[in-house]
C-alpha cells in the first residue's frame, strides 16, 4: 500500500524524503458481505533487504500495481461482482498466480497516497462513496462474494450451485499453476478460515525472495512453482 504523503515529499523541491517502501505480506481473514475472505492489513515500511532490483511478495493490492498491459487483459475486473470493495484484491491477485505472474515491491517508493488524515482529513471525507448506495443494492454484495471466493476456490464448504458461474472463463483461472498451491505455499486455511501469521519476517527479510528467485524460468516467464516445496508456518509457533 502507498506511504501517506504527509511528511513524504519535500514541499521545496518536490523531491521524496522517505528511503523506505510498503512490501504486501499482512493479510488476515475479515467477516463481510455474508462470508468470510481476505483482506489486507497495514503494511511493514522499511529499508528494502533487497537492493538493484524490485523485491518478491506474496499478494497484489490496487492501490500501487504497475505492469504490462497484458496483466489487465489477462485479469480483468470481474464485471460481475458488484458492491464488492473489501475481497476484490485478493480475486484479482490469486487469479494473476494461476495465470503465472509474480508480484513485486519496487525498491523505493515513487508515488504516495492522499489519506483522510490528518490536514487531508476535511477534504478526503467529503468524498463520496459506493457503500452509500448499499441499500438500493441489498443482497447485491452478498451473491457478488460467493461468486469471488467460488471463482478462486476460497470457500470450499459452499455449493458452486449458489453462486453465478457466467463468463467465468474470462474471469476466471489460469492453467500455469493452482489456487490451492498459493494457499498452500503462504499459509492460507479455506476450510478453517485462518492463516499462519507472521509472514512478514518470511517475505519483508528477503527470505522469500531469496528462495523463490532461483526458480525464476530460463525465459523470464515467473517463477517456476513446480520446483518449490516450501510452506510458510508461523516461526512464533513452529520455530524459524
Amino acid at each position: 500500500y502507498l506511504t501517506d504523503i504527509e511528511g513524504s515529499i519535500d514541499p521545496a523541491t518536490g523531491r521524496s524524503l522517505r528511503d523506505t517502501r510498503p512490501i504486501m505480506c499482512n493479510t488476515d481473514y475479515e467477516d463481510g458481505q455474508g462470508n468470510k475472505y481476505l483482506r489486507h492489513g497495514s503494511q511493514p515500511e522499511a529499508v528494502p533487504t533487497v537492493r538493484g532490483m524490485p523485491q518478491l511478495q506474496p499478494y497484489w493490492a490496487a492501490g500501487y500495481s504497475f505492469s504490462r498491459g497484458h496483466f489487465v487483459v489477462n485479469v480483468p475486473y470481474d464485471f460481475y461482482q458488484p458492491m464488492i470493495f473489501q475481497g476484490e484484491e485478493m480475486s484479482i491477485g490469486i487469479r494473476g498466480f494461476t495465470i503465472g505472474y509474480d508480484f513485486y515491491a519496487p525498491e523505493r517508493s515513487v508515488c504516495f497516497h492522499h489519506y483522510a488524515n490528518g490536514a487531508n482529513a476535511p477534504k478526503r471525507n467529503r468524498v463520496k462513496h459506493f457503500w452509500e448506495n448499499s441499500n438500493q443494492y441489498a443482497g447485491s454484495g452478498v451473491k457478488a462474494m460467493y461468486r469471488l471466493l467460488g471463482i478462486v476456490h476460497m470457500n470450499p464448504e459452499i455449493d458452486g450451485e449458489m453462486w453465478d458461474h457466467i463468463e467465468e472463463e474470462k474471469y476466471g483461472l489460469g492453467g500455469v499453476r493452482t489456487p490451492e498451491l498459493f494457499y498452500e505455499t503462504f499459509g492460507i486455511d479455506v476450510v478453517n478460515k485462518r492463516t499462519e501469521h507472521h509472514l512478514c519476517q518470511f517475505v519483508e527479510t528477503g527470505n522469500m525472495h531469496k528462495k523463490f528467485m532461483s526458480f525464476l524460468r530460463p525465459d523470464g516467464m515467473g517463477i517456476d512453482y513446480s520446483q518449490i516445496d516450501y510452506r510458510f508456518k508461523d516461526p512464533l509457533k513452529h520455530g524459524r
